[in-house]
């Protein structure tokens, strides 16, 4: 049967150019329990490739909801420290970490946002010192989604739940490279492709990029030493990896204090369980100075206010407008597949690989470099079909970097 042969073809997918499992290795999966018959193809495939463990973290958005409905207020100020450790463990050790991203985009829309704000808050406390490790690539990690009947429902409200899921299936292996007839070869092209945009943006070594469309306006300065990377990253052994399935992005760190202007989302995003959608931002050497939203308001308001590096942007990223996940035309309401369907930026921290030495930048220096550092980092999308983006260089020279939307060069 086809879809299981593509079933089988994107697990090993996951395991073999996601977090490119090498022997004796461990291996950590996060993931829906709805999503366990692919888990269990990943685990299959993951102990052929030689890992001595793998350990799976089942997560029910039911029980959540009923949690954030029921539990006690000081529930949401803390998180399981035997988790956060778990995470620690398993990187400091070489592991590496598979996630399953398949979130209901609704499911806490009932739910106060203060509760939300508050567990995001915490568990991003909690669990900092392992995303350090995963900023810096100094372990393996990927994200992949699954559908889930609540997601599929979400993007396609006009037919049966089965045939939702059928539907997203197909755009999900189609997305990922997997439909052809070796998805293994296929990525190993799209990351020769995507080294050869980030190449050309290393050798410009912009200065600023101008960023405009009927909406957006906004004017980003890079900080010295930026280093733009693309689809495939490499681990402290240089050991390639993935750590977006799929992805069409290159991508860097914009200057925390010069950014000016403002900018206007142009795909919803899902945060905390609740959708954000037609937002602006308006930045003024940096910082977002004001914000508007149609839906989701108090919600953003709330994600701006985690804490004061959440105020800044972290990563700027271009992606062409014509690409496999953008040509769908669906809006996937999921952060892994839309912003790897349009240009984006994130709030919250930077990675630092992304500026030269940047493991060596103490975080007392971050400032005083340009690099942002917050407890969360969340990419919203900002590119459509009449982007277009100027690169300044250090000598003044205008170079075309996007025009309607698409690669210039």
């Amino acid at each position: 049967m086809e879809f299981e042969r593509n079933l089988d073809k994107y697990a090993e997918l996951a395991v073999k150019v996601g977090v490119n499992i090498q022997t004796d290795q461990t291996l950590l999966v996060r993931s829906p329990i709805e999503c366990a018959p692919f888990v269990r193809k990943v685990v299959e495939h993951a102990y052929k490739a030689g890992a001595k463990n793998v350990h799976i973290e089942w997560s029910d958005e039911e029980c959540t909801l009923i949690k954030y409905l029921n539990a006690p207020e000081e529930a949401f100020n803390e998180f399981p420290k035997w988790t956060s450790e778990q995470y620690v463990d398993i990187a400091k050790e070489g592991g590496a970490f598979l996630t399953i991203y398949a979130q209901n985009p609704d499911l806490l829309k009932n739910v106060d946002p203060q509760r939300v704000a508050n567990f995001q808050k915490a568990s991003a406390q909690a669990l900092k010192e392992w995303r350090s490790y995963t900023l810096s690539d100094k372990c393996k990690w990927s994200i992949v989604s699954v559908p889930t009947e609540s997601w599929a429902a979400k993007i396609f409200p006009d037919v049966s739940k089965e045939e939702a899921v059928e539907k997203l299936w197909e755009a999900i292996f189609k997305c990922s490279r997997v439909s052809g007839q070796d998805p293994i070869e296929a990525w190993n092209n799209h990351n020769n492709d995507l080294k050869t945009r980030m190449n050309f943006l290393n050798d410009k070594n912009f200065k600023t990029l101008k960023f405009k469309s009927a909406k957006t306006d906004l004017t980003m300065e890079l900080p010295e030493g930026h280093i733009w990377l693309s689809g495939a990253s490499q681990d402290p052994n240089g050991i390639n990896f993935n750590p977006n399935i799929p992805t069409e992005e290159v991508f860097s760190m914009p200057h925390k204090f010069k950014v000016n202007g403002v900018v206007h989302s142009t795909k919803p995003l899902v945060y905390g369980g609740n959708v954000i959608d037609k937002f602006s931002l308006t930045f003024k050497d940096g910082k977002i100075i004001d914000f508007t939203a149609e839906k989701g308001a108090e919600t953003l308001g709330k994600l701006i206010d985690t804490d004061e590096g959440s105020h800044y942007l972290g990563e700027v990223a271009l992606v062409p407008f014509k690409s496999p996940i953008s040509d769908t035309n669906i809006v996937f309401f999921n952060t892994l597949y839309d912003e790897n369907a349009s240009c984006h930026f994130a709030l919250g921290s930077a990675y630092k690989t992304c500026i030269k030495d940047g493991d060596s930048i103490k975080e007392e220096e971050m400032d005083e470099y340009g690099v942002n550092t917050s407890l969360t980092h969340v990419d919203f999308m900002i590119g459509s079909a009449d982007m277009d983006i100027v690169g300044i260089t250090n000598d003044g020279e205008e170079i075309q970097v996007f025009k309607d939307g698409n690669w210039a060069f």
